[in-house]
């Protein structure tokens, strides 16, 4: 894996906004799914007081090649707060030059920063690569599986 110094990991501004939602919708399209957020949805938990969303961006120059992005949420079992990484994605195009490592070592230094002992996060179990890369990093996965269901006027629809 060859590290890319050049590339820098940054908190995602808000001009990089258009840019963070291509990475999303490839990332959605890649998981076999589609992203629906919009840049106000994303802006208001970014960028407002207190921010609910954390997202970190690769950039080279003006170009977005990865983000990661996470929430601090609460464990009734563990009795406190962790970091939930919900998504880190690198484009196809510059895989394989260590920012997922960089983008993920960007959310563990910031959950440490917090004072919470833990990320948690999961992938798709068909991403082998994903759960090699995971593992990798010294992660543990579960067998547990994520359910949604759909909520007020979006159930209605």
């Amino acid at each position: 894996m060859m590290i890319a110094p050049e590339v820098g990991i940054r908190p995602v501004g808000p001009g990089e906004l258009p840019g963070l939602l291509a990475l999303m919708a490839d990332h959605a399209a890649f998981e076999r799914g589609q992203a629906s957020a919009q840049a106000s949805q994303l802006s208001r938990a970014v960028f407002e007081s207190p921010a609910r969303l954390f997202v970190w961006v690769a950039g080279d120059g003006a170009d977005l090649l990865g983000y990661a992005a996470a929430s601090r949420e609460f464990s009734t079992w563990q009795g406190g707060e962790y970091l939930h990484m919900d998504c880190l994605f690198v484009s196809a195009a510059a895989r394989d030059r260590g920012l997922g490592a960089r983008l993920a070592q960007a959310v563990i230094a910031f959950a440490a920063a917090q004072g919470l002992a833990q990320v948690q996060w999961q992938t798709p179990a068909w991403n082998r690569d994903a759960v090699r890369f995971y593992e990798r990093l010294g992660a543990v996965g579960t067998d547990k599986m994520r359910f949604s269901l759909a909520c007020g006027e979006a159930r209605a629809a």
